[in-house]
């Protein structure tokens, strides 16, 4: 039977761990009561001097009956507090004169002192950590309560707005049919492509008709939006001679409401109600708009829905913690003391309260209504969806294909040695042209094993990483996926090797065979941007989607997963460069004529080295800049200058690889040891939080979540050592053509790996240092910012 320490530590809430019944301090406190006790209670000799019986069972039944009926051992009560205890040991000794034998001891006294301290102790505790839980219940059910009502009002505009669009699109209809039915053109345009309808301006709204900004308006206003500049519009209006609006007009924001959310929600509702019109006829309302907002709050009701079952999750799991650490505590202290303390914990409101429960079945017909046209099995679909059951055959695939590359690659092995693809004679062609190619697809492959073993052990230490980049649990990758993925990809490459091999060694011209790793590219290219639901869509449009706002930085805005992989790209460098020299090898059909050195000593070469070994480092800048620009952090600002540094870094390991003297070494090793000690102290202190000489875990952090802190100083000391590989590229080791793009592989293999070691720790700090309670549901948060909606008329 599993303990309920490890029950309670498998179900909690990672986000909301802190809030939960400390259920291990309490039972040390338990721990510590039965030793008081067992210092008080010498072992009994009578019954076992004798040795053990198998009557001992029998005996001491008998010995607890009559115990209890005597109002013995059995029924000890405990003194209130330590006081009562001295009163009640100062009357025995008055009353007892010198009969010692009958008197406490000063050593018994103490022990009932301890005693009586420990229980203390554990009540103390027990009341601080109901009145946290009670405090955190109440706090989020009235967030939740909030929220539950904004998105009401959100759905009825949403309704109001519907029924707008709906009364004019029959309004326009009949119109029309009345226009055509007199043999007249109708004076209304027909709408755009993206929107249902436009209204020109007819003879009814200079007769006072109102138009449908005006109807909009009024919706607005039922729903408790109050407007800034309304009257100064409506003169505007009346003024114009098209009846186009001159002044803007804004709903009222408070001034609490976050700058963040503020932004996020405007967009929405602007481009909702506030679209360009058309030829200057009138105002239209956008369906499309209005789709892409019913979608938003659908998905807010059920980000909601599920943040009230976690409380009722949260709520349930305390409950059981305290009946269960109050048994233990009557059967150590031999007191009844749990009956009268649960009716004090039942009477608590995360208990007692049913606020969330009926929120949950309001929100349930809400959703059914609304959304799913009362059909309930749709609805909890949605609601509360199954999760999926993980397929064997995944685990089976990825089994056989790391298989089918073990074997491929010795088989790559021997061929290479036998054909002596390495030696001095034929390696020019091999290592000039296959070589890069097969190395960009190895990194790759290296580093989706890297992100498949943080998959896997964010899931062990259960880091909710899709909450943390925002993905959607249906699709996102498991770490099984990302395994699947990397064997798929790399037996594919070593297969491609083979056969590359084979065929130089029957006879086939170079520049054939050369052309079987940009044959593969291009596969690999196409199956990326495939619009076929295959070969995990979501994940490729994702990846295609988050590398256009790392280039476009800092025109995005910056979301966890777009700087999570741009912190990836920063250790991809000598990938990039791969791609860059196999592309120009492809492109100049240096494969064909064999002319290498047009790729590796031309102007154009040299020049851009300089710029692929800076973009990932200005891209990352460029982020960091357009955090600080949003969110006013000059920790932002700090950050980039870690990157400007890595970058002058760099830029000077170029220029020495090809000026080598002493004044450029000099300045590598100055430019490459500072930004070398800048990235470590960022690695260790703002990004892992290590290093606090006042944590309670030596230059560590408080809060840990591997138990063993051996692990974290390895990983400090691992972290060191492989941010120092640099030195490899000025040491100027005297080895071959071929042991020399070895061991730049193997240098750039350290680099993926350290990026995948630092993003476990990275990530796994995140929920601590990223995201508060409050900002638990960010989605959420956004949706239902109602005094944030800004509609601007133009």
């Amino acid at each position: 039977m599993v303990k309920f320490s490890k029950e309670l530590e498998a179900q909690l809430i990672p986000e909301w761990k802190d809030a939960f019944v400390n259920y291990r301090q309490l039972k040390k406190h338990i721990k510590k009561i039965k030793l008081s006790r067992r210092n008080r209670h010498p072992p009994d000799l009578r019954g076992d001097f004798f040795g053990r019986s198998i009557f001992d069972q029998v005996r001491s039944l008998v010995r607890m009956a009559a115990g209890g009926s005597a109002g013995g051992v059995g029924n000890i009560n405990l003194p209130e507090s330590i006081s009562q205890l001295q009163m009640n040991t100062r009357a025995t000794l008055e009353d007892g004169g010198e009969e010692g034998e009958d008197e406490l001891s000063e050593n018994e006294l103490l022990q009932l002192f301890s005693e009586e301290d420990e229980v203390k102790a554990f009540f103390n505790t027990l009341d601080e950590e109901l009145r946290k839980v009670k405090e955190f219940y109440k706090l989020r059910e009235s967030e939740f309560l909030e929220r539950g009502d904004a998105l009401n009002k959100q759905l009825q505009i949403l309704l109001d707005l519907k029924q707008i669009l709906i009364d004019r699109r029959k309004k326009i209809s009949s119109l029309r049919s009345l226009g055509s039915s007199r043999g007249s053109l109708s004076p209304w345009p027909s709408s755009g492509r993206n929107s249902d309808f436009s209204a020109s301006d007819s003879p009814g709204e200079c007769d006072g008709t109102p138009t449908e900004t005006e109807e909009v308006i009024a919706a607005l206003e039922r729903n408790g939006l109050s407007f800034v500049a309304a009257a100064a519009r409506s003169k505007a209006k009346a003024g114009s001679n098209n009846g186009k609006p001159k002044t803007t007009m804004r709903i009222d924001v408070p001034a609490m409401t976050p700058t963040r959310a503020i932004t996020a929600a405007s967009k929405l509702w602007e481009d909702l109600v506030n679209n360009p019109q058309r030829d200057g006829h009138g105002d239209f309302v956008n369906r499309k708009k209005i789709q892409y907002a019913e979608k938003m709050i659908r998905g807010a009701f059920v980000e909601l829905y599920r943040g009230l079952g976690l409380l009722k999750t949260y709520s349930s799991l305390n409950m059981t913690a305290f009946t269960k650490i109050l048994k233990k505590f009557d059967k150590v202290a031999r007191q009844q003391a749990s009956g009268n303390y649960l009716k004090e914990v039942k009477r608590s409101e995360f208990v007692s309260s049913d606020k969330a429960v009926r929120l949950m079945d309001e929100v349930e017909s809400i959703f059914t209504k609304h959304f799913t046209k009362d059909d309930r099995k749709k609805a909890m679909k949605f609601l509360r969806p199954q999760p999926s059951k993980e397929s064997h055959m995944v685990t089976f695939f990825v089994g056989l294909f790391t298989g089918s590359f073990v074997t491929l690659f010795g088989i790559y092995a021997i061929l290479a040695h036998v054909a002596g693809i390495f030696s001095a004679s034929t390696n020019i062609g091999y290592m000039e042209i296959v070589y890069p190619l097969f190395s960009v697809f190895s990194l790759l492959s290296l580093h989706l094993f890297m992100y498949g073993c943080n998959l896997f052990m964010w899931r062990s230490t259960r880091i909710n990483y899709n909450f943390i980049f925002e993905f959607s649990s249906s699709t996102s990758l498991k770490y099984r996926d990302a395994f699947l993925i990397c064997t798929t990809f790399m037996t594919s490459v070593v297969s491609a090797m083979v056969v590359h091999l084979l065929l130089r060694a029957n006879g086939f011209s170079n520049s054939q065979v050369d052309a079987i790793p940009g044959i593969l590219l291009m596969i690999f290219i196409a199956i990326l941007v495939c619009p076929v639901d295959i070969f995990y869509r979501p994940t490729r449009y994702c990846f295609l989607r988050v590398m256009r706002n790392i280039i476009c930085s800092p025109f995005y805005k910056v979301l966890m997963v777009d700087f999570f992989m741009a912190d990836q790209l920063t250790s991809q460098i000598p990938l990039m460069r791969h791609m860059e020299s196999t592309a120009c090898y492809f492109l100049a059909r240096s494969f064909r004529t064999h002319q290498y050195e047009i790729c590796r000593s031309g102007r154009n070469y040299r020049e851009i080295v300089y710029v692929i070994s800076f973009l990932p480092y200005y891209w990352r800048a460029m982020q960091c800049a357009r955090r600080w620009f949003d969110e006013g952090d000059m920790n932002h600002l700090a950050n980039m200058g870690k990157y400007i540094s890595a970058m002058v870094a760099a830029g000077a390991r170029i220029t020495y690889a090809r000026q080598e003297n002493h004044l450029w070494l000099a300045i590598v090793l100055i430019t490459s040891v500072m930004a070398t000690i800048y990235q470590l102290y960022w690695d260790f202190v703002k990004d892992w939080g290590f290093l606090n000489p006042k944590s309670k875990n030596p230059w560590l952090r408080d809060d840990l979540i591997l138990k063993r802190k051996g692990i974290y100083y390895f990983s400090i000391a691992l972290n060191m050592v492989m941010r120092a590989a640099w030195v490899e590229t000025v040491m100027k080791l005297h080895i071959g053509g071929v042991e020399s793009r070895l061991l730049d592989f193997f240098v750039a293999s350290l680099e993926v790996i350290r990026r995948g070691h630092w993003n476990f720790y990275r990530y796994l700090r995140t929920l601590d240092s990223e995201f508060d309670l409050l900002g638990f549901f960010p989605e959420l948060a956004i949706i239902i910012a109602l005094g944030a909606l800004t509609i601007l008329f133009l």
